[in-house]
C-alpha cells in the first residue's frame, strides 16, 4: 500500500510544484521576449519607404567552399579517395584506362582543365580515383549549384568528399568564372562536365562553352576524356548501382590558339571527345581515319524517335570490343 503522506510532506510537495510552475512561467515570459525583441537582439528593421537590402543566399551558387581547400579537408579527401572510394569503384566499375600516358608531357606545375562526358553520378569518383596524384591532390570539381548545393548539408558533403564548387547548369556566371579563374591561376586544376547534366538516354548532349572560355582566359590546357560504361552502373533515375565494366579514354591536351573564340574551342573539345568515343567503340586507326575525313560520329546520336535512338545505342555498344588488329597492315 502507498505510504500515507504527512502534513509536512504535503506542504513540501506543494512548495515544489509551485516553484516548478513559477519557473515555467518565467521561461515562457523569456521566450515571448525573444520573439518580440528588436534590435540589437535582432537584425535592424528597414524604415518605411526604403527598399530592404537584398539578403545573400547561403546555398546554391553562393555556397562558400574555401574551407574545403584547406589542409585538414584536403588531407581527409585524399585519405577518403584511397579508402574506401577506390576499392568501391574498383569493385563496381572495374575500370580500364587508355591514353593516360599522354598526360606525361604536361609540366607538373601546370593546372589542367579536365573535360568529360557525363552519364552517371559514378563518373566523378571514377575520374577522381583514376587521375594521377599530382593533379588529384589539387583539384576542384564543377558541380550543379541547384542539385549538389541546394542545402547546406549537401553542399558541405559535396565540397568535403569530392572538392566540389557550385556552378550554374546553363552557363557559368561572371562570379563563378572569376572564382574558378582565380583558382586556376593559383595552381588548382578544374574538372567539369560541359553537358550540364547526366545523359537521359545514354547519348551525349551539346557541350557548353564554359570550359573553353576558362581555358582561353587562363591559358590552361584542356584534357578531353570519354567515359564509357558508367550508365550501366547507375544511370539517371536509378537508385541502386550494379557492377559493369568501364573504360576511361584520355585524349591529348588541347591548347587554345591565338585569338581563338570560346565557341571554336568548345567545338574542338567536343569533336575530340567524340573521337575518343569512336576510338573506344572501334580502334585507334579507324577513329583517326574518320577524324581525318571529318566523319567522326557525333555524341548526340541520330535525331529520330526514342526507340530508334535506343536501338542505335545498343548497336554501338555491341561494337565495343577488343579488335583483333589495332594497327593497319603495312
Amino acid at each position: 500500500m502507498p505510504k500515507k503522506l504527512s502534513a509536512r510532506d504535503i506542504r513540501r510537495r506543494t512548495k515544489q510544484i509551485r516553484y516548478a510552475i513559477d519557473g515555467t512561467r518565467r521561461r515562457i515570459v523569456n521566450l515571448k521576449f525573444i520573439r518580440t525583441a528588436q534590435f540589437p537582439y535582432r537584425s535592424p528593421s528597414t524604415p518605411k519607404g526604403i527598399d530592404p537590402l537584398p539578403t545573400q543566399a547561403k546555398t546554391g551558387s553562393s555556397f562558400k567552399t574555401g574551407w574545403a581547400r584547406k589542409t585538414p579537408a584536403l588531407t581527409f579527401r585524399m585519405i577518403f579517395s584511397e579508402f574506401p572510394m577506390r576499392p568501391i569503384i574498383q569493385f563496381l566499375a572495374k575500370p580500364s584506362m587508355i591514353g593516360i600516358d599522354g598526360l606525361a608531357d604536361i609540366p607538373s606545375y601546370q593546372p589542367v582543365i579536365f573535360v568529360a562526358n557525363h552519364h552517371s553520378h559514378i563518373d566523378t569518383p571514377l575520374l577522381l580515383t583514376s587521375l594521377p596524384i599530382r593533379w588529384r591532390k589539387k583539384l576542384v570539381v564543377g558541380a550543379a549549384a541547384d542539385y549538389f548545393f541546394s542545402t547546406r548539408v549537401t553542399g558541405a558533403l559535396s565540397a568535403l568528399f569530392i572538392g566540389a564548387i557550385p556552378i550554374e547548369r546553363k552557363k557559368i556566371t561572371r562570379k563563378s568564372s572569376d572564382d574558378i579563374a582565380e583558382l586556376i591561376d593559383k595552381g588548382w586544376s578544374f574538372m567539369v562536365f560541359p553537358e550540364g547534366g547526366r545523359s537521359p538516354d545514354g547519348w551525349g548532349q551539346p557541350f557548353r562553352g564554359g570550359a573553353a572560355y576558362l581555358s582561353i582566359r587562363c591559358n590552361a590546357p584542356i584534357v578531353p576524356i570519354h567515359v564509357t560504361g558508367t550508365g550501366a552502373i547507375l544511370r539517371k533515375g536509378r537508385n541502386l548501382p550494379k557492377r559493369s565494366k568501364t573504360t576511361i579514354n584520355f585524349g591529348r591536351p588541347i591548347w587554345p590558339d591565338d585569338e581563338e573564340s570560346s565557341r571554336s574551342l568548345a567545338k574542338r573539345i567536343e569533336i575530340s571527345v567524340a573521337q575518343l568515343a569512336d576510338e573506344t567503340s572501334t580502334n585507334w586507326w579507324e577513329a583517326r581515319k574518320r577524324l581525318y575525313e571529318e566523319e567522326t560520329p557525333t555524341l548526340h546520336g541520330p535525331k529520330v524517335s526514342s526507340w530508334r535512338r535506343a536501338w542505335e545505342l545498343s548497336e554501338r555498344k555491341g561494337k565495343q570490343q577488343s579488335p583483333t588488329r589495332k594497327w593497319p597492315s603495312i
